[in-house]
């Protein structure tokens, strides 16, 4: 392998033969055998032995010259030649060792180098390179990769160099192992090169001094100079700052600065500043006061310019600082400087929005809290002046130049403006706005408060003003209701009474009786929304009555849609009327299904909710306490927000006319209130809706009554009676029906239209009253009014009250203790018979 690599690298060079020619010199003489080898004669055979003599002598040569390299095939040769081309061409110094060290090959930069001609002089790099210790050390880590056959590179510093005329060079120098295949010489031969870099080197260092000036420049500038990231930390300080604040320039080298370290006012400015364009540089100027290490402080001018990556994220900052108190003017009038600086920090740093505007509307000026509120005004596009519309809703812009152009014509107490704001949510701000004298002349200072939370806060009072009002209102009109449902079941009672089911007239005063209950119906939702319909709470488990409800829920749904149950574990108990409850899973489970006309999936999830996790709903109204939630999910096709609003208030629907009275969810909103509970609902359009239901967890209480949930009696085979009963009602028809039905019953009726008609009749018969039947509301005086003023004369007689309304509404006015019955409103011939009977 040596032999070969010696040809290849510049040794013997060997004749090449053709090897067209050399097959055709071997096909003539294997011809010439087999001619010989026909002759018969003696003298043949002699021939023929003597050429094969030949041919074998003429084969060894050729083998030997072969393997000596004396004789080449031309490709071979070819290919020698193109690789001693390029190592002798290379600029770098080439050296070849074989594994025990002895030189295979150098080209002619390495020759040069060396400073030798021929190869026989030639020094190997551990003896070309000698001098100081480092050179040493560096050639000696060198020689061991090549004995452990590793690569390895190193750069040197030779004085005085291999080449005269430089007073020191530098060289790269690298070796690498060469596998040798030889069966002769087995190992690995090092190829080394050395690069004359000091031409490279210098660059470098001129580059690097360069830097050292530039930054010795930045140092000792008569500016302060700092960078701070948007988080605040402070990565590079110059010398001139460092000697102003007393820190050492090493402490913000390492990061153990923070912006706050040494801004007293004015740090929210610099981090406050509104986002540039992609790419772009904001640049803001500040007056700021800075922090000494020992605690004075001094004013300070600031140049702030942050650069905008392609991505949006902010990099850390370019800011020049120019301390005010070796300025000049200060010098000269310091009463001057410090008040014109007073006023810049409170510009500054005072948390109500400023900005001077021209008379177009471009910002002259600006503090932290305007950037904050309006970022959008401060940004540049493409070079143009900054405008105060661009924060602006294009609705509020004419009351808004109306506004600046009063200001710029000094017209007295401009009113202020209310105006919306773009970007995320629905943001409002109150724009004062008053003139100013600036150097240029007239100018609009303007003054921005941020009304949006309080804007929030109107909105939700102004709501439930209009819900409760509407919840009077309905409560109202459901109340008159219940007074024409209560004449009109009865009269179809005692109608029906007096005809058999034979008569033609019995269905049709039916059919009337079961629309005036279909119409009670309609009403008790109006009460519901009203929170002022009855209710019989009772302690329940959600689990349990989900999973009564569970099949006819699925009825509900159909079987395009799949209904999921997610029971949360250990539920508490609540406190809510079972039936009233089943209406509201009902009707948000029927909407739900409604929402998705294409089949889809519903989710009813149960869970506890703790009083901590009431922040994380973002519901102001909802009280921190213990909740049990129900949460009814569908994946729709969602509430628009204008329409979300509006989901709770009766009569309000998206349906077909015809297919909704739009008291479905006014009626779930009445009863999840009355119950003492909240209702949300969050959508997404084209995603899905969720309605959450918070009820109050029931903790049993040990010194809490136990009540009965039966308002009514049960019904007596016998409901016929004796007594003085008093009837009082300001609705005649009631009052006539309620007479008519009780004195058929055997009962003795006193009617009164009013409470004070009730006490005159009570007096007039002597307090001989065996029960009372009062309606709650009426004019004059009201039933419970009248009930205390029963029990002020000594009359001891039992009461029901009929109320449309629930009985809680007037609970309350009543005296304690006393025991009454209830009966809601509307009702049938039978309910009052029973309720009746019940008190005797």
């Amino acid at each position: 392998m040596s032999e070969q690599i010696t040809s290849i690298f510049g040794g013997r060079r060997g004749r090449f033969i053709n090897p067209t020619l050399a097959l055709a010199f071997f096909i003539g003489l294997a011809g010439t055998v087999t001619v010989f080898s026909l002759a018969t004669n003696d003298e043949g055979a002699s021939s023929v032995i003597l050429g094969l003599v030949l041919l074998a002598i003429a084969g060894i040569g050729v083998s030997f010259a072969l393997a000596a390299g004396l004789l080449q095939f031309p490709g071979q040769v070819s290919r020698n030649d193109l690789a001693k081309l390029i190592c002798d061409a290379s600029t770098d110094g080439l050296l070849l060792t074989s594994p025990n060290g002895k030189i295979l090959y150098a080209n002619e930069a390495y020759l040069s180098l060396a400073g030798v001609r021929r190869l026989a002089d030639c020094r190997p790099v551990e003896r070309l390179f000698s001098g100081s210790s480092e050179i040493a050390e560096a050639v000696y880590r060198l020689a061991q990769a090549a004995r452990t056959c590793r690569a390895a590179v190193e750069d040197v510093r030779l004085s005085p160099p291999l080449a005269p005329g430089d007073e020191a060079g530098w060289y790269k120098i690298k070796v690498r192992p060469l596998a040798l295949a030889s069966k002769r010489q087995a190992g690995q031969a090092c190829l080394w090169s050395v690069a004359d870099v000091t031409r490279g080197r210098e660059r470098q260092e001129h580059v690097f001094q360069e830097l050292r000036d530039a930054i010795d420049f930045l140092d000792h500038a008569p500016a302060g100079f700092f960078s701070c990231r948007w988080n605040g930390d402070v990565p590079y300080m110059n010398a001139t700052l460092a000697g102003w604040l007393g820190h050492d320039q090493a402490e913000s080298a390492s990061g153990g600065l923070k912006l706050t370290d040494f801004v007293v006012r004015g740090a929210g400015a610099l981090t406050a500043m509104a986002p540039a364009k992609d790419g772009a540089a904001c640049t803001e100027e500040f007056d700021v006061e800075l922090k000494r290490r020992d605690g004075q402080t001094f004013p300070a001018h600031v140049l702030h310019s942050v650069v905008y990556g392609e991505d949006g994220v902010p990099g850390p900052s370019r800011t020049l600082v120019l301390n005010r108190t070796l300025a000049k003017d200060a010098a000269a009038d310091p009463g001057t400087a410090g008040a014109s600086m007073r006023f810049t920090q409170a510009f500054d740093a005072t948390p109500m929005a400023i900005a001077i505007l021209d008379k177009n509307g471009r910002i002259t000026r600006s503090n932290a809290a305007f950037a904050r509120l309006m970022p959008e005004s401060l940004k540049q596009n493409g070079g143009a002046a900054r405008s105060i519309f661009a924060s602006i809703l294009d609705r509020d812009h004419a009351a808004l130049e109306s506004a600046i152009g009063a200001a710029f014509q000094s017209a007295p107490d401009i009113p202020p403006v209310d105006v919306g704001l773009t970007g995320d949510g629905d943001r409002s701000a109150r724009l004062f706005i008053s003139a100013v004298e600036e150097h240029h002349g007239t100018g609009a200072t303007v003054y921005a408060l941020d009304t949006t939370e309080q804007r929030t806060l109107q909105n939700n009072f102004a709501q439930s003003q209009k819900m409760q009002a509407i919840g009077q209102l309905a409560g109202g009109v459901a109340h008159d209701f219940n007074n024409v449902l209560t004449a009109i079941i009865g009269y179809s009672d005692l109608l029906l009474a007096n005809h058999r089911p034979t008569d033609p007239s019995f269905q049709d005063i039916n059919q009337i009786k079961q629309n005036a209950n279909r119409a009670a119906s309609l009403v008790r939702q109006l009460l519901a929304f009203s929170r002022r319909q009855t209710l019989l709470p009772q302690v329940l488990q959600l689990g349990d009555v989900l999973s009564d409800l569970q099949m006819l829920m699925r009825r509900l749904v159909g079987e395009k849609i799949d209904l999921e149950l997610r029971h949360g574990r250990d539920l508490w108990l609540v406190e809510a009327d079972v039936n009233q409850f089943e209406h509201v899973l009902v009707n948000l489970i029927v909407n739900a299904r409604d929402a998705m006309p294409q089949g889809g999936k519903i989710i009813l999830h149960t869970r506890n909710v703790t009083a901590a996790e009431c922040a994380s709903y973002n519901e102001p109204s909802l009280a921190d306490a213990d909740y049990v939630a129900i949460e009814v999910e569908d994946f729709g096709h969602g509430i628009p927000p204008d329409v979300r609003d509006k989901i709770f208030e009766p009569f309000f629907t998206t349906k077909e006319v015809g297919k909704g009275t739009g008291l479905g969810l006014a009626m779930v909103y009445g009863i999840v209130k009355q119950t003492g509970g909240y209702v949300f609902c969050s959508s997404t359009v084209g995603k899905g809706t969720v309605f959450t239901i918070l009820l109050p967890r029931y903790i049993p209480n040990e010194t809490q009554a136990s009540r009965s949930l039966e308002q009514a009696a049960l019904p007596s085979p016998d409901l016929t009676g004796h007594g003085t009963i008093l009837l009082v009602e300001d609705e005649e028809a009631v009052r006539a029906f309620g007479a008519r039905a009780l004195a058929s019953r055997g009962y003795t009726v006193l009617q009164a239209a009013s409470g004070i008609e009730a006490l005159q009749i009570v007096e007039e018969n002597g307090g001989k009253i065996d029960l009372v039947v009062s309606d709650v509301v009426m004019p004059e005086m009201d039933g419970p009014t009248m009930f205390g003023e029963l029990r002020k004369r000594g009359v001891k007689a039992k009461v029901i009250f009929v109320s449309g309304y629930a009985e809680d509404a007037f609970a309350k006015n009543l005296p304690e203790g006393e025991d009454f019955s209830f009966l809601p409103k509307p009702f049938s011939l039978k309910q009052l018979i029973e309720a009746v009977k019940g008190k005797q």
